[in-house]
């Protein structure tokens, strides 16, 4: 099953939204993917919500779209910011980026609304899994998981 941004935000628009607010709150975000001998590699990245989908950006050439042409794979966190504080909550989302073409209509109408840099590797994401850890009450830890075709399933552990 293939869910994008939209699809999500549809089955499950509360979860979404904080995910988006999190996600909007900072610039710089963390991407893990895999390198080639399948170690974890951890950069820096600037992501969109457009049009339904979360986009991820990349300078052409950069291990990490050369990692996600190789292995689709990946992990994105959103930045904590300072402190402990955490407004909103730890959130990260996991899935597969598919690579837009340049000659897609997508990309194009992306370059319009964007204004990227030039050139540059554009991933339209696939959802497996969104995740929010936060605390509540000053006394739980409270995890959301979400999965396609699954309700969030929340845990909560003193």
């Amino acid at each position: 099953m293939i869910v994008n941004w939209a699809a999500f935000a549809d089955a499950e628009p509360d979860l979404a939204k904080t995910v988006e607010d999190r996600f909007g709150a900072f610039t710089h975000h963390v991407l893990a993917t895999l390198r080639k001998d399948g170690s974890p590699r951890l950069s820096g990245l600037e992501v969109r919500f457009l049009d339904g989908e979360l986009w991820l950006g990349m300078m052409p050439g950069s291990l990490k779209a050369l990692d996600l042409l190789r292995d689709p794979r990946f992990s994105l966190q959103a930045n904590l910011g300072e402190g402990t504080g955490m407004g909103g909550g730890d959130v990260r989302i996991s899935g597969r980026a598919v690579e837009v073409g340049d000659g897609e209509a997508v990309k194009s109408g992306y370059v319009k609304e964007v204004e990227p840099p030039q050139p540059f590797h554009l991933f339209r994401t696939e959802l497996t899994e969104v995740v929010r850890t936060y605390v509540e009450d000053d006394t739980y830890l409270v995890v959301q998981v979400w999965k396609p075709g699954e309700p969030v399933r929340t845990l909560k552990r003193t």
